[in-house]
């Protein structure tokens, strides 16, 4: 009876292990064999395995239909059936735990069931606490969904949680991410009084922290990128350029270590921002934006050429979201260079170039609609196309609620109503009326200085057309004072 006993799980660990090894072998192929994949891991449930091996190839199914399928149901299905480890007090099973909640909450996001993933991320963030690495793992994820739902008060306060946590299980490094994550959304909600000491205190902590180089240089490019971008929307070009040159000099440094294959001794710094290949792109759409402002237009075009040839050569290994979002971004930005120095011919491409990369994501599109129908509105203007650019900033206007943005629409709106003589003033002044409370008082007063001067210099207005323009700019001038 004892051989039996003894027996019997070596028998099960064989034949499981053999189907496992069949599986990865056909996953790895190449080209990969997906459905011999799948094939070997149903096989498993014909061997009727215990509830571990059950829900990790629930685990392992719904991975595999997720990532290299289209079966999207039948992986949140096994997804699914996985995630009931959460209710099983099974010791020593977090892994398949956290993670099947994980993808399934992922898989959830895209089928836009929110409210399905919200529960369940709280839920293993609940029971993920003596998990350090799943446990910050999961509060990035909702952090993120809240982020994707413009709820940034919860996700913020999700962060600093985050923060708090890691600085409880001794890595400074994560908490360092943490604090970091929640300065980009603070200046996202232009907090700028509580982002400063928050930047303040990351910048003592990477300075002070002795650890992985790799990770150090990191969150030094991650801090800077903070410093610039914030410096860049405050329009503190000064200020800029010696924090752009340490960011410069900081992605030349991370580029030269080699990886450690060492692993942290604290599972909660299990964690990189982002891979060293994404940060130099970031990098060089940082340069093109300061370039951009500054009217460095050749330096503009410059590193634009260089990050785009770099993105194609990434997206070759990795398709990687982010990577179509750099390059949205740069093409954004060297629209509007060719635009002044009148390459329209180019610029339409470009435009073209960018609205097949969103086609290809809705939450892209979704992200960048505005600006591509502003950069049509421009181009319009720049061939003469009034009506045309009346419709797209219209559409833009629409579509925006950012409001430097909107601001700059409005702008560019008023000069084609001031060129047109101003025929559709009517318009105007409801598209003024809609948002001018939330207006800062700076915007108010540069959008009025510049209808004035949009009013004053077009010697093409006629006289009932200025009656109109200044009646807009009082009714601005009220809202703003």
């Amino acid at each position: 009876m004892a051989t039996v006993v003894a027996v019997v799980p070596q028998y099960n660990e064989a034949w499981y292990l053999s189907l496992l090894g069949f599986a990865e072998n056909f996953r790895t192929a190449s080209p990969p064999k997906i459905k011999l994949c799948v094939h070997c891991l149903q096989a498993i449930f014909q061997f009727k395995p215990g509830p571990r091996i059950e829900a990790r190839t629930h685990l392992q199914l719904g991975s595999v239909l997720y990532h290299h399928t289209k079966n999207i149901e039948l992986a949140r299905s096994h997804l699914e059936q996985a995630v009931r480890a959460l209710l099983c007090q099974i010791p020593s099973f977090e892994d398949v735990k956290f993670e099947a909640a994980s993808l399934l909450a992922e898989l959830y996001c895209q089928q836009n069931l929110v409210d399905s993933a919200k529960p369940l991320l709280r839920k293993a963030i609940q029971i993920s606490q003596q998990t350090p690495y799943w446990h910050c793992r999961l509060l990035f994820q909702l952090a993120q969904l809240h982020t994707l739902e413009k709820d940034l008060i919860s996700a913020s306060d999700l962060l600093g949680v985050g923060a708090e946590y890691a600085r409880v299980v001794g890595s400074e490094y994560t908490r360092v991410l943490f604090l970091l994550s929640k300065a980009l959304l603070l200046l996202m909600e232009r907090k700028l009084q509580e982002v400063h000491p928050i930047l303040s205190l990351c910048g003592t902590l990477v300075e002070g922290w002795q650890g992985n180089p790799i990770q150090k240089e990191s969150l030094r490019i991650f801090f800077l990128v903070l410093q610039v971008t914030h410096y860049l929307d405050a329009g503190q070009m000064k200020s800029v350029k010696p924090c752009l040159k340490q960011l410069q000099q900081s992605i030349q440094t991370i580029s030269t270590l080699h990886d450690d294959e060492i692993l942290p001794s604290n599972p909660a710094d299990l964690f990189h921002w982002l891979p060293k290949e994404h940060m130099c792109v970031l990098v060089y759409l940082v340069t093109v934006m300061h370039s951009m402002q500054a009217g460095y237009l050749e330096k503009t075009q410059k590193y634009t050429d260089k990050a785009l040839m770099q993105i194609e050569k990434l997206k070759i290994l990795d398709p990687s979201p982010i990577l179509s979002s750099f390059q949205v971004m740069l093409l954004e930005h060297i629209i509007m260079c060719r635009l002044v120095t009148g390459h329209k011919a180019l610029a339409l491409q470009e435009i073209s170039q960018a609205c097949q990369l969103c086609q290809h994501s809705p939450r892209l599109f979704s992200t960048h609609a505005a600006q591509l129908h502003t950069l049509l509105g421009l181009y319009s203007v720049s061939v003469n196309c009034m009506d045309s650019a009346e419709a797209q900033f219209t559409t833009a206007l629409r579509l925006t609620t950012h409001q430097e943005l909107w601001t700059y629409i409005v702008t560019n709106l008023a000069s084609v109503y001031i060129r047109e003589g101003n025929r559709h003033q009517d318009v105007s002044t409801r598209h003024m009326h809609s948002f001018l409370p939330c207006l800062h008082f700076s915007m108010s007063v540069t959008l009025f200085l510049l209808l004035l001067f949009f009013a004053l210099c077009s010697s093409h207005t006629e006289d009932l057309g200025k009656k109109g323009i200044c009646e807009i700019l009082f009714s601005y001038l009220r809202y703003s004072l």
